[in-house]
């Protein structure tokens, strides 16, 4: 277990790592990119482990880290980009971070102290009707036929009820935008741990 003063001095280390990151992303952004492709047109090659084996999580302090969660965005100078990062300790969210350089938009989070948008508190919305409400979601990166069908399906069926769907192309930042109460609900299958490591 952690004690307080080891998870602040975690948090300011990985502040500033996150912000070195972030000038990376930034000064790349604009410029011509080559990607290498695994499996598909879309598929820039996620992460599992640094060694290539499926990644268990334990009751042992884990970082999960995505470096540039909106790979495509990225791809395309897109700046919908973002760099999120948590901290594990004993199964459990004790910081998270999500930083989108570009547009400057920092999302942080301490287990206990709230949610922030670049040091203000946030808090979700208080809708409660889908009527009322705006719908996050994105398509995935998997071009199967019957996956891409369901997809299609669920948003015909979902874009009747509510009062609107958006897509940002990064699932960090989809999550971010409904902890801000800019959107309600955010919804996506095939999501893996790094792409809502910050929450």
């Amino acid at each position: 277990m952690a004690s307080s003063a080891e998870l602040d001095s975690y948090y300011e280390l990985i502040m500033q790592l996150v912000d070195e990151a972030g000038q990376l992303i930034v000064s790349r952004n604009s410029q011509r990119k080559t990607v290498e492709l695994k499996s598909s047109d879309i598929d820039f090659g996620e992460e599992d482990s640094s060694d290539g084996k499926k990644a268990v999580l334990t009751n042992a302090p884990t970082w999960i880290i995505d470096p540039v969660d909106g790979t495509m965005n990225f791809v395309h100078s897109f700046p919908h980009s973002a760099i999120s990062v948590a901290l594990l300790v004993n199964k459990i969210t004790e910081i998270g971070i999500i930083f989108n350089p570009v547009l400057g938009q920092k999302f942080t989070a301490r287990r206990g102290q709230g949610a922030f948008y670049n040091g203000q508190q946030i808090k979700v919305s208080e809708k409660k009707s889908l009527a009322n409400a705006l719908l996050f979601t994105e398509f995935g990166t998997s071009r199967d036929e019957e996956k891409t069908k369901v997809v299609l399906e669920n948003i015909t069926k979902l874009v009747k009820l509510a009062h609107g769907f958006r897509s940002l192309g990064a699932a960090a930042l989809n999550i971010c935008m409904v902890a801000l109460g800019g959107a309600d609900c955010y919804y996506e299958y095939g999501v893996h741990a790094w792409d809502y490591a910050g929450k």
